[in-house]
């Protein structure tokens, strides 16, 4: 009799719920992202949404990159999207590493021309191992580059150019020239923050201009201390094993 009650209670529960369409933002040409259920608009406000650069390109090159959308609004039975984030597979990065290799990090605070802090994780793979000065500056090749994007783009634009590749492209072809390299890409983003004018979001508290932080467990990011590029330690995640 109770099991019977359970079932009811449960069909009851799905049919007061509405399903709404997720888009993602105008700058990936609002392309669908799949449908949510709930009782209420306001409860998917702030929502995220887990996608793949794929869903979005249609270019099955891009599977691995797994994408973050955060509801911020709702329009009808469409919920529009905000960029929270990006992140490399952890099969893809784990692809990536080589024995007798070096891979170099760095993770950067930055704001973007209109006011968007992000959090980003740049990582260089080299085809042999190499000293520590080819490291900081290979580090410092990146700081430079992501600064000068940083000011120069907007939103849109930056992570535009960081989920495509061009930002790591720039990198690449500049620090080649120190040291033989076989990848080098934008691994993990995280939205901080965004402008006071924007719709408020559930993001961690972050900083205003561009530095380089210690990578830390993902739990303690809120926490990080700042230091110079060339003082940045190696990541000690289990996928930058030898």
């Amino acid at each position: 009799m109770s099991s019977k009650k359970s079932a009811k209670h449960i069909r009851d529960k799905w049919r007061s719920k509405s399903w709404y369409n997720v888009v993602a933002p105008s700058f990936f040409g609002n392309v669908d992202l799949g449908a949510v259920p709930a009782e209420t608009t306001d409860q998917l406000i702030g929502r995220v949404v887990e996608a793949t650069l794929y869903d979005i390109t249609g270019d099955f090159s891009h599977h691995y990159l797994k994408m973050f959308f955060q509801i911020s609004e709702m329009d009808g039975k469409t919920a529009k999207t905000l960029f929270k984030g990006h992140e490399y597979s952890r099969d893809y990065l784990r692809s990536l590493v080589r024995r007798r290799t070096t891979k170099v990090d760095g993770l950067f605070n930055l704001t973007t021309k209109e006011g968007y802090k992000l959090r980003i994780a740049v990582s260089a793979l080299t085809l042999s191992r190499i000293k520590t000065s080819q490291e900081k500056i290979i580090r410092n090749i990146m700081v430079r580059i992501i600064k000068e994007k940083a000011a120069a783009l907007t939103m849109d634009q930056f992570v535009q150019e960081m989920v495509l590749g061009k930002i790591a492209s720039d990198i690449y072809n500049e620090s080649k020239q120190v040291a033989p390299l076989r990848h080098v890409g934008i691994r993990k983003s995280k939205l901080i923050s965004a402008p006071a004018n924007m719709p408020k979001l559930a993001v961690a508290a972050g900083t205003a201009t561009i530095e380089t932080v210690e990578e830390v467990p993902e739990e303690e990011e809120a926490a990080e201390a700042t230091v110079e590029a060339e003082e940045v330690e190696p990541e000690t995640e289990e996928e930058s094993e030898a």
